[in-house]
């Protein structure tokens, strides 16, 4: 007896959870929604996913629409499938999250219509999100919180070339707790993975520090195994 399939009536879609590090404070990426429903809430930048094109292939093509980033590797980290989440259907949205250094970021500009604008938002200063996305939200620095203990992915936030002080204040602003500066400096330099310049701070009024940059190729050489930041 042949099997009947019943009629398939949920849609996929995209949003995402882009991380900046910018004077001291860590932002999250927001539109404001030119559309019913929540026409005129802030936002995750999401959108479905088209007929014709992959999972990947929509985040890219969404997160340029909305905001005009180009070129930002994602990664996937969560499904989220409630019922209920959207007033007009059934829809279940594949999250996605990035980490990119703020410096000589350029302008955002929505490409459709469907955004009003996006900005830059402090996580301290986060407003009421439309649908689930504050849980969204929640779900994705949870996991650049649990990420940053074992893998150096707080590198993506600063400028190529950052001090000691201003990688350490990073890492207390994800794990929201203060770090001994004797042993968090230890810890980070017994790694190898950071390159001392021949640099000091340039334009500051206090005495100048060392610039390091992040060495991703003795990185990915060396450290195949778990690392303990932030412990």
């Amino acid at each position: 007896m042949e099997t009947v399939l019943p009629k398939f009536e949920s849609v996929f879609s995209i949003d995402c959870v882009i991380f900046g590090f910018d004077e001291g404070e860590l932002k999250i990426l927001l539109i404001e929604r030119n559309v019913e429903p929540f026409k005129d809430w802030w936002a995750l930048p999401g959108y479905l996913v088209e007929q014709d094109e992959s999972i990947d292939d929509a985040a890219e093509r969404i997160l340029y629409e909305l905001t005009g980033l180009r070129d930002i590797y994602m990664d996937q980290f969560y499904t989220f499938g409630d019922v209920g989440r959207h007033p007009q259907g059934r829809v279940v949205t594949v999250a996605y999250y990035a980490m990119i250094r703020l410096n000589g970021i350029k302008e955002l500009k929505p490409v459709s219509s469907y955004a009003r604008r996006a900005v830059w938002v402090s996580i301290n200063d986060l407003p009421k999100l439309a649908f689930d996305h504050s849980k969204i939200f929640e779900k994705g620095f949870d996991k650049i919180r649990n990420k940053i203990s074992y893998q150096p992915i707080a590198f993506e936030l600063l400028p190529e070339k950052f001090t000691l002080t201003q990688l350490q204040h990073l890492y207390e602003v994800i794990l929201n707790k203060k770090l001994d500066k004797r042993n968090f400096r230890k810890k980070m330099l017994n790694y190898g993975i950071l390159k001392e310049l021949d640099e000091k701070q340039k334009g500051v009024s206090y005495r100048a520090a060392k610039l390091y940059k992040f060495d991703r190729r003795k990185y990915t050489k060396l450290f195949q195994n778990e690392l303990s930041f932030g412990k």
